[in-house]
Order: C-alpha cells, then sequence, then structure tokens
C-alpha cells in the first residue's frame, strides 16, 4: 500500500473483484511512524487496499499479506526485484487471499520478506529490513519480516506469512506476536511462490489471541484431529539449547501457567541431539529449492544478498545421494517425533534459543545464529507437525516466545491454548 501520507489510511477503496460489493464502512488504520510503514511494505505494493465481503468472520479486519502469495493485478515478487521484473502481474487471487477476503477481511497490502524466502533474520539486501516495533536496533525475524512488523505495529490486524524453517514462528516471537505454523498441507498454498515443498506452509501471525483464533477456520483445511490437550512435555534437550536467561524465563512462565495448562512432565526429543535432524533439514531444502529457483538463477543470474548468495551455492551442490540419505532421515524422524507428539499431547520449548540479532549483525555471527535457531524449529519441519509461539515476556526489552508443537491435525488445539493462555502474556521479564 502506497499512503500519500502516514497520518490515517482508508482501507475501503478498492473491491476484490467486479462481482464483489464494497459496502461495509472503512477500516481506519491507526497512524504509524513513516519508517516503520514503509518498511514492511514492498515499494510495488497495491495501489490500494482490496476490500472483502461485506459480512464474514473476519470483516472489519485488516491483513497484510507476504509477498508470496498472488493478489490479482499485483505483481508478484518474493523478496527479489528480479524475479519481480521477469513476472507478470498476477491474473487471480492466491486461494489464500481469495479465503481471505471470501471472509470479509481487508487486504491493506504486501510485505517484504527475506529474498526466496532463504533466511531467518528478516534482512532484505535489495528492499531494507522492516522495523522491528517491539525491540528497537534490532532485526524482526524472517522471512516473513514485514508481515511481522505490520502486526506488531498495528497496521494491520493480522498478518499472513510462510513457514519452512522457522519464517512465522521466528518473526512472531521477536516481534512479541502470537503465531501459528500449520500441520504440513492444511494451508492452500495455491498462487503462492514455493520454497521447499516438503516444508512449505502457509501461517499467520496476530498482536491479539482474538483475532490470531478468528483466522483459523477461514484458512485451516484437510484433516483436522480435534480432541483435548491431556499432557505438556516439556523438552528439557530444546530448553538446553536456549540462553540460560531465556530458558529460565521460560520456565517461570510455564510455572506461571499450569494452572492452564495439563498435566507438565520433563522429556527430551532428540536421542542423538538437533544436529542430525537440521544437517538433514538443510539438504532437503537446499535440494528443493535449487529444483524451484536453479534453473531462473542459473539463466537470469539475479542478484542475491549476502547469505542468501551463500545458501544458493550450497544447494547448487547438493547432490542425489546426499538428498536421498536426507529423505531418509526426513521420514524416520517424522516417525518419531510424530510417536511423541500423540493426539492429546504438546511438545513444549523455546521458539527461539535467543533474542533478535541487532540490526547491524552481519557475517559469522548470524551464520552462527542460523544454525542454533533451526536446530529448534526443524523439529515441527521434520514432524509436519503444527507449532505454536505466544508472547510470554521480555528480556533487555526483546520479546520472547515459547512454544508448543502439537499433533498432526491439532490445528485447532493449539488454537484454542493461545487463547485459554492469553491473560498470562507478557507477565514474565
Amino acid at each position: 500500500m502506497r499512503p500519500p501520507s502516514l497520518t490515517r489510511r482508508s482501507a475501503g477503496t478498492r473491491s476484490a473483484g467486479p462481482s464483489r460489493p464494497s459496502s461495509r464502512p472503512n477500516h481506519e488504520v491507526p497512524a504509524m511512524p513513516t519508517a516503520t510503514f514503509r518498511s514492511a511494505f514492498v515499494p510495488h505494493d497495491l495501489d490500494a487496499p482490496v476490500t472483502g465481503a461485506p459480512a464474514g468472520p473476519l470483516a472489519g479486519l485488516t491483513v497484510a499479506v507476504k509477498d508470496m502469495y498472488d493478489i490479482a493485478g499485483a505483481p508478484t515478487g518474493g523478496g527479489s526485484p528480479d524475479w519481480l521484473a521477469a513476472h507478470p502481474p498476477a491474473a487471480t487471487h492466491a486461494a489464500v487471499v481469495a479465503k481471505l477476503l471470501a471472509a470479509g477481511a481487508t487486504i491493506m497490502g504486501k510485505t517484504v520478506c527475506d529474498e526466496f524466502f532463504f533466511s531467518v533474520t528478516g534482512a532484505n539486501a535489495h528492499y531494507g529490513t522492516p522495523v522491528n516495533p517491539r525491540a528497537a536496533g534490532r532485526m524482526p525475524g524472517g522471512s516473513s519480516a514485514g508481515s511481522a512488523s505490520a502486526a506488531a505495529s498495528g497496521i494491520c490486524d493480522a498478518a499472513i506469512g510462510s513457514d519452512t524453517g522457522g519464517s512465522v514462528r521466528i518473526p512472531a516471537a521477536f516481534c512479541g506476536l502470537y503465531g501459528l505454523r500449520p500441520t504440513h498441507g492444511r494451508i492452500d498454498m495455491t498462487g503462492a511462490m514455493a520454497m521447499a515443498p516438503s516444508f512449505d506452509v502457509g501461517g499467520w501471525m496476530a498482536a491479539t489471541p482474538g483475532v490470531f483464533r478468528a483466522v483459523g477456520p477461514v484458512l485451516l483445511g484437510g484433516r483436522a484431529v480435534p480432541t483435548g490437550i491431556d499432557k505438556a512435555i516439556v523438552l528439557d534437550d530444546a530448553f538446553a539449547e536456549a540462553d540460560p536467561d531465556i530458558a529460565a524465563l521460560l520456565r517461570q512462565a510455564i510455572a506461571a501457567m499450569a494452572d492452564r495448562l495439563p498435566p507438565i512432565v520433563p522429556g527430551a526429543i532428540a536421542p542423538d541431539g538437533f544436529d542430525p535432524w537440521r544437517e538433514a533439514f538443510r539438504i532437503v531444502q537446499g535440494r528443493e529449492v535449487w529444483q524451484v529457483y536453479g534453473g531462473f538463477i542459473e539463466s537470469r543470474q539475479p542478484r542475491l544478498g549476502p547469505g542468501v548468495r551463500d545458501r544458493m551455492a550450497f544447494a547448487a551442490t547438493v547432490s542425489e545421494e546426499d538428498a536421498a540419505e536426507a529423505y531418509a532421515v526426513k521420514r524416520r524422524a517424522a516417525e518419531w517425533i510424530g510417536g511423541v507428539a500423540q493426539p492429546g499431547t504438546v511438545l513444549v520449548l523455546p521458539t527461539a534459543p535467543c533474542i533478535a540479532p541487532k540490526t547491524d549483525a552481519s557475517g559469522e555471527g548470524l551464520e552462527s545464529f542460523r544454525v542454533r535457531v533451526m536446530r529448534l524449529t526443524c523439529i515441527a519441519g521434520m514432524g509436519g507437525l503444527p507449532q505454536l509461539t505466544v508472547p510470554v515476556g521480555t528480556i533487555a526489552g526483546c520479546p520472547v516466545g515459547l512454544s508448543f508443537i502439537g499433533w498432526a491435525g491439532g490445528d485447532e488445539a493449539l488454537l484454542d491454548l493461545a487463547v485459554r493462555l492469553a491473560p498470562f502474556m507478557g507477565a514474565v521479564g
């Protein structure tokens, strides 16, 4: 969205299509600082917001959408100006966008993401780093960085991202939001750019539990496995990966909310440590991202930012043999993790092992950060399981998230859990 001024902006100025009326009152957007607003949205954004149906479960709510989902008449860039230049505007809405509009939401605009979604920091060498409204001078997390920035700023009520290796969970945690990586396959990704299809899933973030919960029935499809939560396993091996102050704060939060949790038991999830899973994830992700974008990169030689360039170079080298071994590890991991996360059981762990990096971090420091993050985020990814992150407090002024991994199809139970735990959010630290 391109605001002529950053005071207040009406959202009801463009209809979702010729047959969709735009009769409900305009939804006003709160005033936002110029830097925050402009950093969250791509420069090739919508000329005006797209209004949805006049009634529906999301009527009156505004939503920002990651620049990987097609919006009819608008280009989709995936964080890469060269990809943007090589592709025409979308002819139709992505399935996620169409569902939001049919439910009455207004699409505010397209948000900045890490290029080709190949990072968890939120830094984009071409469009800049979206502001983290909850932690000055800190990265917002990625790759759904602009979505998190917009939701945390109050620019929108909810924001849509995607999650392959943590791209909803990490920015939600770093920006103090509720976030969900759904069960793999439960979000229709038609009309969305891919990254690594074995792991890709749409997801969303919101600052309030009510809005966060309301988006679920609109977007979640596929097979739900509805059951109550009767056990919470605190993953001691995952907590051991976190900085001591992070682990202490999160354990304090768990104790504070114990009355609203099922019986809590200690446990562990990775019998051989997290690195074998993380490395298999890295290889499968590399293999698949190169299958998706390798031809474009070889033929067009696009400009790639640091980090992304190195990871794409690695992706190009993944052999058939290495990929086969990594897929075998993935299958075994999915069976093992799913065997622990049975229906009715949630796994409790830090969303991230540390607070958000400073915006001037670079080089080896960021690569070390990525490795640490992926040790934790690969659990749900390898298992294809849903993961909820909730904001529980701060350390050094930076938000900290606590995560719950559920069973396959247990997404709705996690959304209900988020609402149940809401009174305790932000109460520690």
